[in-house]
């Protein structure tokens, strides 16, 4: 079992949901970054997306886009990346887990890349752009190996397809809250919560709700139907502003937000 397995198990049985933040590594640089994982521990998150910068995302909106832009024109790499995660994992109880393109994966080597992540102390990856009929070789090698692999699921995917995602994926299964990219939005569509709970009947793989949640009432909604709520958006665009204005009031800003997510979620 991952440490994403183990951190579902003991959230279940404290009948506890989690909370889960999404960073960009390396904005507004990895210094920052390892200081915000850390103020994101502290906070009480469960666990942490770190975002694995990339210059073509599929389903990112403006805000973590401009933030992978800052990071890649600064010339980060996937190296250095999980040098600093490997840095920052002793020193933090939540698991991390990247989210990174199939592309990336693909370049550095599928078994290349589960072995570098795993002795970053990295327990999975989330690959947005793998497509369930081409997961069979990473899924072995992640089941093989421990490592979580997380599929997603949205609205618009069939049903029986959304089952095959489930089957394929360990860890937990991310299921987009809404059609299109990422970011903070208003209102979420009154049918999430039919879909979610139609899918928790079909697995017993945690199912953790993405894209638009970016407000404590959010998670109130969800938290009942959900096994964690994640949160990129709202966070990232807290931390760009790490470049203005002085980085510990931002720290403050970013930990506090976390933390009213947090217990939103309880």
């Amino acid at each position: 079992m991952s440490a994403v397995d183990d951190l579902f198990r003991n959230l279940r049985a404290e009948n506890r949901k989690a909370f889960m933040p999404f960073v960009t590594a390396g904005d507004p640089d990895l210094d920052f970054t390892a200081a915000v994982l850390g103020e994101l521990d502290r906070r009480g998150c469960a666990l942490c997306e770190l975002g694995i910068p990339y210059s073509d995302p599929i389903a990112d909106g403006p805000v973590i886009q401009a933030s992978y832009t800052r990071a890649l024109d600064k010339g980060l790499t996937l190296a250095k990346i999980l040098q600093m995660a490997g840095q920052v994992a002793p020193t933090i109880s939540m698991p991390m887990v990247t989210m990174v393109s199939y592309a990336i994966i693909y370049r550095h080597g599928l078994e290349a890349y589960v072995a570098a992540a795993k002795s970053a102390g990295v327990a999975g990856a989330i690959v947005p752009d793998l497509l369930v009929d081409e997961a069979d070789e990473l899924a072995q090698i992640c089941r093989r190996e421990d490592f979580s692999l997380i599929q997603l699921a949205t609205p618009t995917t069939p049903r029986e397809r959304a089952l095959r995602i489930a089957e394929s994926s360990t860890g937990f299964l991310y299921y987009v809250s809404v059609t299109g990219i990422t970011g903070e939005r208003q209102e979420l569509p009154p049918s999430l919560i039919d879909n979610v709970s139609w899918l928790r009947e079909q697995t017993d793989l945690p199912i953790c709700i993405g894209f638009g949640i970016s407000r404590p009432e959010h998670a109130q909604l969800l938290a009942p139907v959900a096994d964690g709520l994640i949160v990129g958006s709202a966070i990232v665009r807290r931390i760009a502003q790490a470049s203005e204005r002085p980085r510990a009031e931002v720290l403050e800003d970013v930990g506090e937000f976390a933390e009213q997510l947090v217990a939103a979620c309880e």
